[in-house]
């Protein structure tokens, strides 16, 4: 299994992009060979500011990184430090039809809502097309809603090499993420950085304690018996606690008597604890970015050579070599 993975370096992960993705991600680097790049181009359809984007750029390193993902054992790189990928774009581009891009979600939904949509946004999936083929990846990790992106990078490929006559690209499958792990928000929503009720996982642990004393629940009374299937403190609470631990608060819930507080607590510790050794992962990399960026360059020296193998096969076949 050749994996591939992009991650865009627009803000810091909450609990909902680890449980939901990340953890996911890491577990796959043991496979045959793996590829994780921070998608920097990507990110320009949303910001555009040369610094933020920089840091951010760093930022996610170090936070994959302290998150664990091993660069002996996955390519870890900046996604524009690999040339050949905006190449291999305009080779994808010149034959892609546009009512084929005109169709994808990302692009719709802006439409749709009346907001302007630039050449960036429009032509986002021939570029997600590039970095998915430009490593002859066969299995790309997505979310159940990303599907789509997987099947237009497919019928992408599958143009190219019928116009060319020549089995250039490898045509990849999607990995659909386990969505098991529902990961509510502080509010009891689904957690994302859009509805504001989101937990970073590198937050403070004093603002993060906060947060979670702020969670909203029900106002029913202390006595009572509550489900503990639908109640989104106790699906946190499951998230980090280990499972002897989850039976025993799920009893406590269908016993009543006690307070929310006292859940919250025992959420607060649970997360603390649950990310200790990345924190301290993460602080060894802030004191040694030279170290992070040696890991960049080395991963891009890597994806270079096989992005420029494959960048060389779509060449030769339509004639530029």
């Amino acid at each position: 299994m050749k994996v591939l993975s992009g991650i865009q370096p627009t803000g810091r992960p909450h609990w909902g992009n680890y449980f939901g993705a990340i953890r996911q991600y890491i577990e796959l680097q043991h496979e045959q060979q793996a590829f994780y790049f921070i998608a920097n181009l990507h990110a320009l359809t949303t910001i555009r500011d040369g610094e933020e984007l920089k840091q951010n750029s760093l930022n996610t390193a170090m936070d994959l990184l302290a998150l664990g993902l091993d660069p002996d054992h996955a390519v870890l790189f900046v996604q524009s430090d690999v040339p050949e990928i905006s190449e291999l774009c305009w080779l994808l581009m010149s034959g892609t039809p546009m009512g084929l891009l005109e169709r994808c979600v990302s692009y719709k939904d802006k439409v749709s809502k009346g907001l302007s949509a630039g050449t960036g946004l429009f032509t986002y999936p021939v570029l997600q097309a590039a970095d998915i083929l430009a490593y002859d990846s066969d299995t790309v990790p997505v979310g159940e809603d990303q599907t789509q992106h997987i099947e237009v990078c497919r019928d992408i490929a599958k143009s190219f090499n019928n116009a060319f006559q020549e089995e250039v690209f490898v045509l990849p499958k999607a990995k659909v993420l386990d969505a098991s792990a529902k990961v509510p928000g502080t509010d009891g929503d689904k957690m994302s950085k859009s509805y504001g009720n989101f937990i970073e996982v590198f937050e403070p642990v004093k603002p993060m304690r906060k947060k979670i004393m702020r969670i909203a629940t029900d106002s029913r009374p202390m006595e009572d018996s509550k489900d503990p299937e639908t109640d989104h403190l106790y699906q946190l609470y499951s998230l980090f606690a280990e499972p002897s631990d989850c039976r025993e608060m799920a009893e406590l819930y269908r016993k009543g008597g006690f307070g929310y507080g006292d859940v919250k607590k025992k959420l607060a510790d649970a997360a603390e604890a649950y990310f200790a050794e990345a924190r301290a992962r993460r602080a060894e990399l802030e004191a040694q970015p030279d170290r992070v960026l040696q890991i960049l360059g080395d991963g891009a020296a890597v994806a270079r050579v096989k992005a420029g193998e494959v960048l060389l096969r779509a060449q030769k076949a339509c004639g530029l070599k």
